[in-house]
């Protein structure tokens, strides 16, 4: 019964939720934080950053599943990985909603677009949208191949947010730390990757 319940989808998509409770009863309550900042303003960070964090997570699994083969809980997390990819998608929503009325207007909005830090962070929403409307599989099946491809983009989205998370805040340490594991993974799977072409038996 434990097993069925931890396995429900509902009770992944309420564990992933987790972190948005205190920040939507934040925004409810609209109280500014103790030093006056506005709580649109103060909630910018939270949310940008568990984007970041599932969709570091999504894309950790597959270097990791080759890394730990033998991981039932590795094997489980990938039957699940879409769940973390849309909750970096629905944080990363919340964050862009939270910039849009933090900003006021268009005329605000567009006057700092230009921005480093702020146009990769556009350029990463965009790419999440067409990732999470595929991301059922009624998609998959209708895109066949091309799902893959269109998938293979999260890696510009992972380096928009990376550029995004280190020219807003001007502090290479934080991003450095969540992306720096992602980055030491995926150099891995490349190698492992060349290693098992390289390595395969030639047909006489």
């Amino acid at each position: 019964m434990v097993k069925n319940m931890v396995d429900h989808r509902y009770f992944i998509w309420s564990i992933l939720a987790l972190p948005s409770i205190p920040m939507i009863v934040a925004l409810a309550s609209g109280q500014p934080g103790s030093n006056g900042m506005p709580v649109t303003e103060r909630l910018l960070h939270p949310t940008g950053e568990f984007s970041a964090r599932f969709l570091i997570i999504a894309m950790m699994l597959t270097p990791l599943r080759m890394l730990f083969p033998g991981s039932n809980f590795l094997r489980w997390m990938m039957k699940r990985r879409r769940y973390f990819g849309m909750a970096a998608f629905f944080y990363a929503l919340f964050h862009t909603l939270l910039y849009i009325v933090d900003m006021g207007n268009l005329r605000a909005i567009l006057g700092e677009f230009l921005a480093l830090g702020i146009w990769t962070g556009w350029l990463a929403m965009v790419v999440f949208v067409p990732l999470a409307l595929t991301s059922t599989d009624s998609a998959i099946r209708r895109l066949g191949p091309r799902w893959k491809t269109l998938q293979r983009t999260v890696y510009l989205a992972a380096v928009a947010t990376l550029m995004h998370w280190i020219f807003v805040h001007n502090n290479l340490g934080p991003a450095l730390v969540h992306f720096v594991p992602l980055a030491g993974l995926e150099l891995y799977r490349i190698f492992y990757s060349f290693r098992k072409r390289t390595t395969k038996p030639q047909r006489v």
